[in-house]
């Protein structure tokens, strides 16, 4: 059995950017920045996309910590004669971090695993 779940807690990188496309739905991109200490120190900045994102999703801010649980999909598509592709998650659901002054104090066991277990109810 094949398994794509991803979750992530780190900050965004930039503002979000929002889409309304020509069959009204919503597409919310975003940069998530994400700090590693281990083993070596490093930061990564992933993409991630909400299709139908609520206002909430929409209204946050560069530097706000978030939560985001989903999938990994690499896209493809064309450009000038090239074919391209860009691996991003495709967020089943982001928020707002509530312990965000408390810097590092995440708890693994909180609300992350939480959303996974939801979203993987079928």
């Amino acid at each position: 059995m094949d398994l794509n779940i991803v979750v992530m807690g780190g900050r965004l990188a930039a503002a979000p950017e929002v889409r309304i496309l020509h069959g009204g739905a919503t597409l919310v991109r975003y940069l998530v920045t994400i700090r590693s200490e281990t083993p070596r120190r490093r930061i990564d900045v992933v993409p991630v996309v909400l299709w139908d994102a609520d206002e909430k999703a929409a209204a946050l801010e560069r530097g706000d910590g978030v939560w985001v649980t989903g999938s990994v999909q690499r896209r493809f598509w064309s450009d000038d004669q090239n074919r391209r592709s860009r691996i991003e998650v495709v967020a089943h659901h982001i928020q707002k971090r509530e312990d965000d002054e408390a810097d590092g104090a995440d708890d693994p066991r909180s609300e992350p695993l939480l959303m996974v277990e939801q979203s993987m109810q079928v």
